[in-house]
């Protein structure tokens, strides 16, 4: 639901200005249809479900890991399916991870979306509304939503507007409000999307999906790696962390045997030495593909290679 839209729709009826707080409070406590809006009365819901939908996207399936982590299907309105996942963190936090795109147009070869090839890009509520559903939903277990990570389906670079006008609603106080700098933008490596990122006043965080710190192996990876290759990428995020003097996260799947030697640790740590990224290494969460993850024991002995390198990574669990 646009709140512009909202707004408008409400004044052309002459109703009071609170209606779109009583709107937005029965969307953050879950509601999903104008039906559930118990606080309106029952001709103005009515009429609402002629003129406006009350959600962009709606749950279509919902999957619950043992760790309390949540993935969402959820169904757009031309009926395009997406993901979203909510994942727990201690004292009731929650990451949603959104997507940007249906579908993905880049094609890196251990990655589920990049198999559905591209479809189109979301709109900002179709954005927002992954982050308000996850709210809602964390808030019925007494938990909330502190920070967004753009790392689901889609390439947030090549959607930059949609992504930056959903950020601005995220942030805002009257809104979502989550603050800038717990909002994450990840991408695969779009040069430009992350030039025009570093003019946005907004601070909110780069996140680059690395992968691999030689050419060779990270162009099989990811196929965007021929047109920006990793010195284009490094000296990108360098100007980024110059124009904004905010440290870039480097994240690196650990895949067995591709990109998990000690060699590739000591490749990783020459490209980051400069104190401007942070590292985070992520354990692969497999799908039909060649791939498998990294064992502990290698996962371990990069980890190591790197500290003893003067790095601190962080280890994400899949």
């Amino acid at each position: 639901m646009n709140t512009d839209h909202l707004k408008a729709a409400l004044a052309a009826r002459s109703e009071p200005k609170y209606r779109v707080r009583q709107a937005l409070e029965a969307r953050r406590s879950g509601a999903l249809t104008w039906e559930d809006i118990t606080a309106w009365p029952k001709d103005l819901r009515e009429h609402m479900m002629t003129v406006l939908p009350l959600w962009a996207v709606t749950p279509d399936h919902q999957a619950v890991s043992r760790d309390g982590t949540v993935k969402w299907a959820l169904r757009a309105r031309d009926g395009a399916r997406i993901e979203a996942v909510s994942i727990a963190h201690a004292k009731g936090r929650r990451t949603v991870c959104v997507s940007s795109q249906v579908g993905c147009a880049l094609g890196c070869r251990f990655c589920a979306t990049g198999k559905l090839g591209a479809g189109r890009n979301l709109t900002a509520q179709e954005i927002i509304d992954q982050v308000t559903y996850a709210g809602a939903m964390a808030a019925q277990d007494e938990e909330r939503v502190s920070n967004v990570v753009f790392m689901g389906m889609g390439e947030p670079m090549q959607n930059l507007d949609a992504v930056l006008a959903a950020c601005s609603h995220i942030c805002d106080l009257n809104e979502i409000g989550i603050s800038a700098r717990k909002v994450a933008i990840s991408t695969a490596g779009w040069v430009p999307g992350i030039a025009a990122l570093a003019e946005q006043s907004l601070p909110v965080r780069l996140a680059i999906s690395l992968h691999a710190a030689d050419d060779d192996t990270r162009s099989k990876l990811m196929p965007i790696n021929n047109r920006w290759p990793i010195a284009n990428l490094m000296a990108a995020c360098r100007r980024f962390c110059d124009t904004n003097g905010r440290r870039v996260f480097i994240e690196y799947l650990l895949l067995h045997e591709v990109n998990d030697s000690i060699a590739d640790a000591q490749r990783l740590a020459d490209l980051v030495r400069d104190g401007n990224f942070h590292i985070n290494i992520i354990e692969y969460n497999p799908t039909d593909g060649e791939y498998r993850g990294s064992s502990s024991e290698r996962r371990e002995r990069f980890v190591i290679a790197l500290q003893r390198a003067g790095l601190e990574p962080s280890v994400r669990r899949s």
